[in-house]
């Protein structure tokens, strides 16, 4: 017999539920990531004024104002349709780009839509990324594209979730194809995207031979979708599940010689200083989702408003103490690796050390 809860009585009550498990993983505060064991080289004389710094970052087909992003969340019942409100409001207050969650509830019920059209109704001029998952045909990508007027599409992988989520999929052997398709059918660029378990080098190559030119590595090390769905099962049978996968710090250092599509960073971003570390490692953008959904839920949109314009400021602050023009600029900044980061350098035979001395290089600035 299944151990398992019943299935939801809707998938509303699920995302909701998603919602609150999210919060609870950081209700204590920022926990220690790998982002922790990546260090900047001080260099004293290294800062420029900061007024040559431009934080505009380009990638793929895409060109955007500054190298940040609100990532996907949620949407798919009221409660989560004013959350998605909120955030396309902050979206447009300071013009950074906006995700969706996933929106397949939306093409099954057409009665939730809205809580997905809202970050085009409130966004109507900026950067709006529609989410699908991996499962999603040609034609629901075209959907989900014109319910919010998209500019982009994020299409997730999530296995680990789908296996521990006890009414999630078994079924994962047909997404590279689906992914080919979906590809094939739109007009926007495709976004290949994780949940929060890191792409591999291996899986950055497959995507990019699917004709995927944009990939997000969405790392471990923010919040854990196998610890939330375990905690949906009624016997929390899935718990050594916690922790799965790679962080995004690892993933760009895996993909940092092979040869990928662009990427984009998220998973476990607290402050300005590990949106700068994964610049320097070789994301073109950064995404943020649940340090700014905390702000969201704790002080409302005028904290988030407040709290993103104040991360843009610091990043340009940063750039200028570290002595870079721009994002593309910090690939020539010196990083210390240590810890677990260092480790993981060690196993898969990637220099360490060789990126301490990068400024010695005759060309400073990332070649991604």
């Amino acid at each position: 017999m299944s151990t398992d809860r019943p299935a939801r009585a809707s998938q509303g009550a699920r995302k909701d539920e998603h919602v609150d498990l999210a919060r609870a993983q950081h209700k204590h505060g920022a926990a220690r990531n790998d982002y922790d064991d990546v260090r900047f080289v001080h260099h004293a004389l290294a800062g420029i004024d900061r007024d040559r710094v431009d934080l505009a970052t380009t990638f793929g087909g895409i060109a955007w104002d500054v190298p940040l992003f609100i990532n996907g969340m949620t949407g798919g019942s009221a409660r989560t349709g004013e959350i998605n409100r909120q955030l396309a409001v902050a979206a447009r207050e300071t013009g950074v780009a906006i995700a969706s969650g996933s929106m397949s509830i939306a093409l099954r019920e057409p009665d939730v839509a809205d809580t997905f059209r809202v970050l085009r109704a409130e966004n109507p001029d900026g950067f709006v990324m529609a989410n699908l998952s991996a499962d999603a045909t040609g034609d629901q990508a075209l959907r989900a594209i014109d319910l919010v007027r998209a500019d982009a599409l994020q299409i997730h992988l999530n296995s680990v979730q789908e296996t521990v989520m006890p009414e999630g999929s078994r079924h994962f052997s047909a997404w590279p194809d689906r992914i080919a398709e979906i590809v094939g059918r739109v007009d926007v660029p495709v976004i290949v995207k994780e949940v929060g378990f890191g792409l591999s080098r291996t899986t950055l190559e497959q995507v990019l031979e699917l004709g995927v030119s944009i990939a997000d590595v969405s790392g471990a090390g923010g919040t854990d979708f196998a610890r939330i769905e375990n905690a949906r099962r009624a016997q929390d049978d899935y718990a050594f599940m916690a922790g799965w996968g790679q962080s995004a710090v690892c993933c760009l250092l895996d993909a940092a010689d092979g040869q990928t599509p662009a990427l984009l960073a998220s998973g476990g971003v607290r402050t300005p200083l590990d949106v700068m570390r994964a610049l320097a490692l070789g994301a073109r953008a950064v995404g943020v989702s649940g340090t700014f959904l905390n702000a969201l839920l704790e002080g409302g949109v005028e904290l988030l408003v407040a709290r993103i314009r104040a991360w843009i400021e610091q990043l340009g602050q940063l750039h200028a103490v570290l002595g870079a023009t721009g994002p593309a600029a910090l690939g020539g900044t010196d990083l210390l690796l240590g810890g677990s980061v260092r480790e993981f350098c060690e196993l898969r035979g990637i220099d360490a050390a060789g990126f301490s001395r990068r400024s010695e290089r005759p060309d400073k600035e990332a070649t991604r």
